[in-house]
């Protein structure tokens, strides 16, 4: 099956958080999102159906998980990233964000310190501070362009009441597939300070070619027993409404410690429509995944062609994986907040401003490439000529 990204597809009046509520958020029912983590593509062609068969039936109560939900979870990450795992691992969860707070008040108490990377996915500041932790910031490094993690930092910064670090695994916003061996590093010091590594890999099915994610618990068993590993089918499939998470937690005592958790707090009761579309997307999505990264490189090259010719003093962080790229604007010599005022009230779009990632953000921007290239270009030339004005 041949799909068309270029398709522009009108999504006012759907309820979309990224489309309806744009005056709400920016003051303005002219701005263009191009902020929020979610495509404006449509899902593949087999969850429609499914989801449309699934529909039809007209009841929908109370659901269950069958094997086949665990076997379709299996198997893609068996395929996708030669990860090997079993279906007594998974933990369904109604989202990663929920998941990830539920994670901090299971494995830390109020006063601990939880490491995190900035710039960093900006619900991770929050779970932290809003759960009574302290944040330790071990930021990464830009050189050349290019961001990595900092160990001699990391190792300072370590100290008894250190007890989790949540890492992003592909990196959002900078788009860094972390490697093999830079994994391994961060794994063996976690192992020496008996620190839990939280791996946020909700990003790794969109890796460009050339690129090869690595799941932090498939490097060792060690590092399996000290890790829970946040994935989910919605950023590959654009499937966010459907709330359908799952946490893979090898080690069987953090598993039942997370599981009580959960029944504590009455969670874990499963979206009808998330479960089949997630089976679907699984086992018959691959085809369009495959098209989409082909698209995504391709809107990503038109990215950078249209800021070299038109705002060279923009710098691109080239993503290895993500359809979120990481804008360099510190050049222009804007402060963060005139930055956003240039880009939201004269350019009339809105990209997710850098500082909200943390204090090593300010100066960048984030822009989402997963729309029609149209439309693309239609946001990178409102950009431009705001900043000509």
């Amino acid at each position: 099956m041949k799909y068309n990204f270029n398709e522009s597809i009108n999504r006012l009046q759907t309820n979309s958080v990224k489309w309806d509520e744009v005056e709400n958020l920016f003051g303005d029912k002219e701005i263009l999102p191009m902020w929020v983590a979610d495509m404006d593509f449509k899902s593949p062609q087999p969850v429609i159906e499914a989801l449309k068969k699934r529909a039809d039936h007209g009841i929908y109560g109370y659901t269950t998980r069958p094997d086949s939900y665990y076997e379709a979870t299996v198997g893609w990450m068996k395929r996708r990233h030669n990860w090997t795992i079993e279906k007594d691992w998974i933990t369904f969860t109604p989202g990663v964000v929920p998941a990830l707070g539920i994670i901090v008040q299971s494995f830390t108490n109020p006063g601990d310190k939880i490491i995190i990377q900035q710039p960093v996915y900006y619900p991770f500041m929050s779970v932290i501070e809003k759960n009574g932790r302290e944040i330790v910031n071990n930021p990464l490094r830009l050189e050349n362009g290019r961001y990595y993690m900092d160990f001699e930092d990391l190792e300072k910064k370590i100290d008894p009441s250190v007890k989790m670090i949540i890492i992003s695994n592909p990196h959002n916003p900078v788009g860094r597939v972390w490697e093999q061996d830079e994994l391994t590093k961060l794994g063996e010091i976690c192992l020496k300070h008996n620190i839990l590594v939280v791996s946020d890999e909700i990003h790794s099915d969109l890796v460009y070619e050339g690129n090869i994610h690595t799941p932090f618990a498939s490097i060792s068993d060690n590092f399996a027993g000290r890790s829970i590993t946040c994935t989910a089918p919605s950023k590959t499939f654009n499937l966010a409404g459907l709330q359908t998470s799952n946490m893979i937690i090898p080690n069987q005592e953090l598993r039942e410690r997370f599981n009580k958790a959960l029944e504590d707090r009455f969670i874990g009761m499963t979206n009808t429509f998330g479960v089949t579309a997630l089976i679907a997307a699984y086992e018959e999505g691959e085809e369009w995944l495959d098209q989409l990264l082909v698209y995504l490189k391709g809107n990503l090259d038109f990215l950078n062609e249209y800021i070299k010719s038109n705002i060279p003093e923009v710098k691109v962080i080239k993503p290895d994986a993500t359809y979120l790229v990481w804008l360099d604007c510190r050049e222009l010599g804007l402060d963060a907040k005139k930055l956003e005022e240039v880009i939201q009230k004269q350019g009339k779009v809105a990209f997710d401003e850098g500082y909200i990632f943390g204090k090593e953000g300010e100066g960048f921007t984030r822009i989402n490439i997963a729309c029609p290239r149209a439309l693309l270009e239609e946001g990178l030339k409102r950009f431009s000529e705001a900043l000509k004005k």
